[in-house]
């Protein structure tokens, strides 16, 4: 109905900020699923209100963001403190977030684009412009990071929204102007900061780590980021880049782009030093530094692997290929896991009856990209273990997925590093008793007396000797150190020595 006097509130259930209020004081608040799930749908039905004035709208969105952060939080810890969660749980968990962030990002965007469209009455947003843009740039980097957190498939409109979002904080001079971001959060960010996170996340390889190795590489950015770089123009300790009006993701320096007045060019900077330090300390002293607020407590060697990971990424020169990749097309048979590669050699459960077939994309001397016409299951993931054969071949290469992207739901490539052209069944006896299938592998670069193999998950302990018969010889090894490890797999490098049998000369 019109008003006759044209002052009638909307129609709607938050019109009133005490009527606001009172309805987020029901949220049932020890059900952080529940109370995300409404407030997502507040968030919604906020932005689709026509008749609301743009400096309530955005006040009513601050409310619910601010209302929402103690149940997101929770259902993040909830999420990456629980890597065996069932399908279902985890991903109707990763669903609640990532539709939250989706719907705050897209609610903070709609507000700026009232002011930056000089809508009636947007004027009134210009003393809260930084908290809006801060906000708005959290946002959208926390929706990439569950996007990251899955491997994708990305939303290709992202890019385009934080680019948006930044250039007009640029524009309208906001990007430097300090704000506390939450209530009860302490320090200081500004558009610009929370800018570069995003831009410092995607630069920093995210498809190749774990999710809690994401949700680490997140937390040290956050903890760097006032020291990182950002310039107009290109400079020699530059190796990122991005063009505010193509709306794409950021790219690695190959060569410069063509100048134009939207690129914008970042690194580390300063945090760099500073991130090397860090290694240091906790190198020397096994502990994670307090002032690093990682979220939670973790292992200092789970800490040490993503400093790492990231030294090599925020390098003036990130790493390159060892290897030149050559581009090809060939099919693959694939068997995943420790008890797939079993299979192959005719000792584990089964008939390769789950053997998939990929298509290999281009191949290199340390490994290869394979692309997933279907994704079969939910065992794909960074670190995986694979038995490899090219279609029509009778040898099987073993290799582990390092990267992972996911186009679709049910369609993704992976970059798979090759660790053994050849590969031996092997019968081990333990020290103290009992036998355990291995693999003795080989890729030709052992030195001479070291042998590497692949045992299950659980089985290597340091110290603990093993042998298996060579003819008449036996092989007794000595456990050297892990070399890698996933869910089902130990690869651990041994010391080999050669015992004849009695009475050889």
């Amino acid at each position: 109905m019109i008003s006759l006097f044209g002052n009638k509130k909307p129609d709607h259930p938050m019109a009133d900020m005490k009527e606001a209020r009172k309805l987020l004081d029901e949220l049932p608040t020890n059900d952080a699923f529940k109370c995300a799930d409404e407030l997502t749908h507040w968030l919604q039905s906020v932005m689709a209100e026509e008749g609301f004035k743009a400096e309530y709208r955005a006040q009513l969105v601050q409310l619910l963001d601010e209302t929402a952060q103690i149940h997101v939080r929770k259902l993040a810890r909830d999420y990456i403190a629980s890597p065996r969660l069932a399908k279902f749980q985890e991903m109707r968990l990763w669903k609640a977030i990532y539709e939250y962030w989706r719907e705050a990002g897209l609610a903070y965007a709609g507000c700026i684009e009232l002011f930056a469209s000089g809508a009636k009455g947007a004027d009134a947003l210009k003393g809260s412009m930084p908290l809006l843009l801060a906000r708005a740039l959290r946002a959208l980097t926390a929706q990439m990071k569950w996007m990251y957190l899955r491997y994708g498939p990305m939303d290709p409109s992202v890019w385009g929204t934080v680019a948006k979002v930044y250039a007009f904080a640029e524009t309208r001079k906001f990007a430097q102007s300090a704000v506390t971001l939450y209530p009860g959060i302490p320090g200081e960010s500004t558009p610009e900061q929370e800018f570069l996170k995003a831009v410092m996340l995607c630069a920093s390889s995210p498809d190749s780590l774990l999710p809690l190795e994401i949700e680490l590489c997140e937390r040290l950015i956050g903890h760097f980021c006032a020291s990182f770089t950002l310039r107009l123009d290109l400079q020699p300790d530059i190796a990122y880049w991005i063009d505010l009006a193509a709306g794409q993701a950021p790219l690695r320096l190959a060569r410069p782009p063509q100048h134009a007045p939207t690129l914008r060019f970042f690194a580390a900077g300063k945090a760099l030093e500073e991130l090397e330090s860090l290694i240091d300390t906790i190198r020397a002293t096994g502990k994670v530094p307090a002032q690093v607020n990682l979220g939670g407590t973790y292992p200092a060697d789970n800490v040490l692997d993503v400093l790492d990971h990231l030294a090599l990424y925020w390098s003036p020169k990130p790493p390159e290929r060892k290897h030149q990749r050559q581009k090809v097309k060939s099919r693959l048979n694939v068997v995943h896991g420790f008890d797939g590669v079993l299979s192959v050699f005719g000792a584990g459960p089964g008939d390769n009856a789950d053997t998939e077939t990929w298509i290999v994309e281009d191949v290199s001397a340390g490994g290869f990209g394979a692309g997933i016409p279907e994704i079969k299951g939910e065992w794909l993931k960074i670190g995986c273990l694979l038995g490899l054969q090219p279609e029509g071949g009778d040898t099987w290469v073993l290799g582990v997925i390092r990267r992972l992207y996911r186009e679709s739901p049910l369609k993704g490539s992976v970059g798979i590093q090759t660790i053994a052209r050849s590969a031996e069944l092997v019968q081990l006896s333990v020290s103290g008793g009992g036998t355990e299938a291995g693999v003795l592998i080989s890729d030709g670069s052992e030195p001479p007396g070291e042998a590497r193999v692949l045992l299950r998950a659980g089985v290597y302990a340091p110290g603990q000797n093993m042998e298996y018969g060579k003819g008449e010889a036996t092989c007794l090894l000595l456990p050297q150190g892990l070399v890698d490890s996933s869910d089902d797999y130990e690869h651990v490098k041994f010391r080999e020595m050669i015992r004849e049998a009695a009475g050889d000369e």
